[in-house]
């Protein structure tokens, strides 16, 4: 998996590319330690992502336990099966996803 970063003071924006499961969760769980201590405020990209397994639904859930006391973690660009993967699982309704 790719994952790009961009910075915008202390907000950082993470962009993975391609899917996110068991294979692969763990690139994405680095990406996110690398700043989760140093940023404010963490946003997801996905819009990059076709596919998330309940792999890459642990990692997100981590972050966004990591980043409760901070300015939180965003989710942001996700397609109708991320989407509704969240919605499955209950877990739209305790994280932060940003509508376009």
């Amino acid at each position: 998996m790719k994952i790009e970063a961009a910075t915008n003071g202390d907000t950082v924006i993470l962009f993975p590319e391609g899917w996110i499961d068991s294979s692969n969760a763990i690139e994405l769980e680095q990406a996110v330690a690398a700043y989760v201590d140093d940023c404010d405020k963490l946003i997801l990209d996905f819009s990059g992502i076709d596919y998330i397994s309940s792999a890459g639904i642990r990692v997100i859930v981590a972050a966004h336990r990591e980043m409760e006391s901070k300015d939180g973690l965003y989710l942001r660009n996700l397609n109708r099966n991320v989407t509704d993967l969240l919605k499955l699982t209950g877990f739209d309704m305790k994280l932060n996803i940003e509508e376009d």
